[in-house]
């Protein structure tokens, strides 16, 4: 056990059972839908760090299967477009974040159609008493150990609504793939079989910074970014391809030893566009031998779903890895407490 394996075991002990909340999900009941039937122009959803990534992972999946667009919003205010025709959902793990209460009083003005993502506090409460839906999701979890029960319920949501087709079956292969995936990553299985264990090896003394493709693997670097953030307490960068291919790839001259102390990390997938594939290819040549390492991480599984997850599910094991490798808890988040706190003055 590495020092620190203690402080860890609680965040352990929700990766290991991400896959449980897939499973679970699939038992909701939305006994409100009939009342949410109609035809809207977009769909908002709005919400904060942990909250918000379910939204995030939702827009690409709609963005490939729904015939309307899936906005996320990570604001007070909602953007002027939303009104009467708009479905906006309220997520927030807590039920209290102060942007999200804004957001969903401001869609409440407009005659926005509302429905609540929480496992209560002030947002829930609100649902109950305007009669709004309400999918109450369980307690007890920091919510960015929540994202199963953050984002499942949304796409099945689209699912009864019939605007996407065959979430359940989507469903239920990320809860397989995540299975199975979690028994080459658990803290009991060392390096080199535990890739996880292996990239927070190579991340330590280093930045991270990950690699994504529009539409494919963007969200999934996106939380690698968070989690390195949230869970090691440490600076991690993402980019997405092919943007990063007009910008970011002319930076690698100088200075060398900062470029020294990077490690990029590129997440593929089966399915990235062939042009896609030469250019990533092509950036690892150029970036090898002026930054600290490269790792590839590929995704599994067939549908959308279960490829994106299984590259976040290693991306948040590698993260509490790395927790361990500074021996730090991955737990709390003592700076957004602080922050809160200040703000509430």
């Amino acid at each position: 056990m590495m020092a620190g394996d203690m402080n860890a075991e609680k965040m352990m002990g929700y990766l290991y059972e991400l896959p449980d909340q897939f499973h679970s999900s699939l038992e909701l009941e939305f006994d409100f839908i009939e009342g949410y039937r109609r035809d809207y122009r977009n769909i908002v959803v709005t919400g904060l760090g942990g909250s918000a990534i379910g939204g995030d992972i939702l827009r690409n999946y709609a963005a490939k299967m729904a015939r309307l667009p899936v906005v996320v919003n990570r604001d007070y205010h909602l953007p002027a477009f939303v009104g009467p025709d708009t479905l906006v959902l309220a997520v927030s793990y807590s039920g209290n974040t102060e942007e999200t209460l804004a957001a969903y009083e401001e869609a409440a003005r407009r005659g926005a159609q509302i429905i609540v993502v929480s496992s209560g506090g002030k947002l829930s409460q609100y649902a109950r008493q305007n009669g709004q839906g309400l999918i109450q999701i369980p307690s007890g979890f920091v919510p960015r150990a929540a994202v199963g029960w953050l984002f499942a319920p949304q796409a099945l949501l689209l699912g009864e609504l019939g605007l996407i087709e065959g979430v359940k079956e989507e469903i239920r292969e990320v809860a397989a793939v995540l299975k199975e995936l979690r028994e080459s990553l658990k803290p009991t299985v060392d390096v080199p079989v535990n890739q996880a264990r292996v990239i927070a090896g190579k991340c330590r003394g280093n930045i991270p910074v990950i690699w994504g493709t529009t539409g494919v693997s963007e969200v999934a670097a996106q939380r690698w970014k968070a989690q390195i953030n949230e869970n090691a307490k440490s600076p991690a960068y993402y980019s997405i391809f092919p943007e990063l291919n007009h910008n970011e790839i002319v930076g690698f001259e100088a200075p060398a030893d900062l470029l020294q102390k990077q490690v990029y990390i590129i997440l593929r997938d089966k399915e990235d566009y062939g042009r896609i594939e030469k250019r990533i290819d092509i950036s690892k040549a150029i970036i090898r031998d002026k930054v600290k390492n490269t790792i590839e991480v590929h995704s599994r599984g067939q549908s959308y779903l279960a490829r994106v997850f299984s590259l976040i599910y290693v991306g948040d094991y590698a993260s509490v890895y790395l927790a361990l490798e500074y021996g730090i808890n991955p737990t709390p988040v003592k700076m957004i407490d602080f922050l809160k706190e200040q703000l509430a003055r």
